[in-house]
């Protein structure tokens, strides 16, 4: 039987008790902090970040894995399996997929590939598990690298900020750059779209903003047979698991998850932010 690495990005956020349930190898992105560096949710953990980020008046940065980094964990995956399938935060907003490419060229003799998800949160863990659950089944790597690329169109995020400034700070805003400016008393709500930040709707309260965002995903997985969902959350973990259970009373999904964003996510989200993935097939 053919055994299959899965490695991903501290971006999907999977939760642990999944992560070590299929052997997913997570690279951690890395959230530099005036003279510090630490590695995303491994030197800090999401609730220490938030406890921070309300005191310290040095913002946060974020930088991508490094090559390095990736060439060590590709090489400790392929102690235990014949090859490794990398699903990375979308190129559009970070140059992970880059880092995964270069680690790649420097193991010419080994059996990588490499997928730009496009996408990222559990939207990108979706695939991952699909891929892990596809490779614990046997596939090939082809198989498990076509599977993954065929989900891409069945997954999405979509997602509320408090405000705009994190991602307008980090670089990160994409088209809704265009609510800067006239943000003020609204919520807006975004998704990824071709693989960036984009805008769809501005909100006047957050509940409202909450209902436009479970309508919306309802209406993109209706006549689905199989739908998985996640909440995300960025210090709000109450307001996520009331979201989890009203969107999972109304969608059914075969498969729900509570997931919390990581500290580098954070950074460009800012606390407060809640969302919702899913894939639907």
């Amino acid at each position: 039987m053919t055994r299959i690495a899965i490695v991903t990005d501290s971006t999907a956020y999977i939760p642990p008790n999944l992560v070590n349930q299929y052997g997913i190898h997570v690279a951690p992105q890395q959230l530099i902090w005036g003279t510090e560096t630490f590695r995303d949710g491994v030197d800090i953990s999401p609730t220490q970040f938030y406890e921070r980020l309300k005191t310290d008046k040095v913002n946060p940065k974020t930088s991508q894995v490094s090559p390095g980094a990736f060439r060590d964990i590709y090489t400790n995956a392929l102690k235990a399996a014949d090859g490794v399938l990398a699903i990375v935060i979308s190129g559009g907003v970070s140059q992970t997929h880059n880092s995964a490419i270069v680690a790649k060229s420097d193991l010419p003799e080994a059996q990588i590939e490499v997928i730009d998800s496009r996408t990222t949160a559990m939207a990108m863990g979706f695939i991952c598990l699909a891929a892990a659950r596809a490779a614990a089944e046997g596939k090939s790597l082809a198989e498990v690298k076509q599977l993954a690329e065929d989900l891409m169109n069945k997954v999405g995020v979509i997602f509320v900020v408090d405000t705009l400034d994190y991602l307008h700070r980090g670089g990160r805003i994409g088209g809704a750059q265009r609510f800067i400016g006239n943000a003020l008393n609204v919520k807006p709500v975004l998704t990824l779209q071709d693989g960036k930040v984009e805008p769809l709707e501005r909100v006047r309260t957050k509940k409202k903003a909450i209902e436009y965002m479970i309508n919306t995903i309802a209406d993109r997985v209706a006549g689905k047979k199989t739908v998985r969902l996640a909440t995300l959350h960025a210090n709000a973990e109450t307001e996520a698991k009331e979201l989890l259970a009203n969107v999972s009373a109304r969608l059914k999904p075969v498969e729900s998850v509570l997931a919390e964003v990581s500290p580098v996510v954070g950074t460009h989200t800012g606390p407060g932010t809640v969302g919702l993935a899913w894939c639907a097939e």
